[in-house]
């Protein structure tokens, strides 16, 4: 119980700018850390459900907009213009890599933020926000789970954060655990938002694809990879819910 608290805590003070109340490392529970991802999410869900409440101006999609990269200390939007900046350079893997890991701005990564920000504020200003509530809290839980499950089955880079110890230790029970968050994210959806819980599906399939992709491109999976994948599902969930 003491090192799930502290895995829990570890994803908390991560993944989430909200002060966590443990800010100790626990090396022992790291493998377990990425099991309370999509407990992060449900918090970024409600504030999203939150803002929804103000929905009817451009001033509410532009917070529903930036709420997840804020709520995140924008780390996911980091690896999201990281990888823009590698996979759109298309030059051989070795630069890829380098790229990715280089600290300054390059333009893919200006125009991917551009076009992201720009679809996202697109979405929220369309979507029937208030009759999306449930959706719009079940959708971050979706997509963290399948993000943890590719963090934890898909090849990690030799340089990631993701690899040795880590990439060693079977990971079975954890991987368990996250499909269980997905399928109870899933199952909630289809019972509070009816055919909109197609979105969340589709936000969880565009994470997958996404961490594929990424991973083909840059030689492994990593922290960028993830948040570049993560960042795609959930603009996908919620062009979906646009449908609806």
């Amino acid at each position: 119980m003491k090192k799930q608290w502290r895995a829990l805590c570890m994803a908390w003070g991560m993944f989430c700018i909200v002060p966590c109340p443990d800010r100790r490392w626990d090396e022992a529970a790291r493998s377990w850390m990425i099991v309370w991802f999509p407990l992060v999410g449900l918090l970024v869900g409600g504030v999203w459900r939150l803002l929804a409440l103000l929905s009817g101006s451009m001033l509410a999609a532009a917070l529903l907009c930036a709420a997840p990269f804020v709520m995140t200390g924008f780390l996911h939007l980091d690896g999201y213009m990281d990888c823009c900046d590698a996979i759109l350079s298309r030059r051989e893997l070795a630069v890829r890599q380098k790229i990715l890991k280089d600290s300054h701005v390059g333009a893919f990564a200006v125009i991917g933020l551009a076009i992201l920000c720009l679809l996202q504020f697109a979405a929220f200003c369309t979507l029937d926000v208030q009759n999306s509530t449930w959706a719009l809290l079940l959708l971050p839980v979706c997509t963290r789970a399948v993000a943890g499950l590719c963090v934890s089955t898909m090849r990690p880079m030799g340089t990631s954060q993701y690899g040795g110890d880590f990439a060693r230790e079977k990971k079975t029970p954890q991987c368990v655990c996250l499909a269980l968050w997905l399928a109870a994210a899933l199952a909630a959806g289809w019972l509070l938002c009816g055919i909109r819980a197609l979105a969340l599906g589709a936000g969880a399939l565009c994470v997958w694809l996404a961490a594929l992709y990424g991973k083909r491109q840059l030689g492994g999976m990593s922290g960028d990879v993830s948040g570049f994948a993560l960042t795609l599902g959930e603009l996908a969930g919620v062009l979906c819910l646009c449908a609806f």
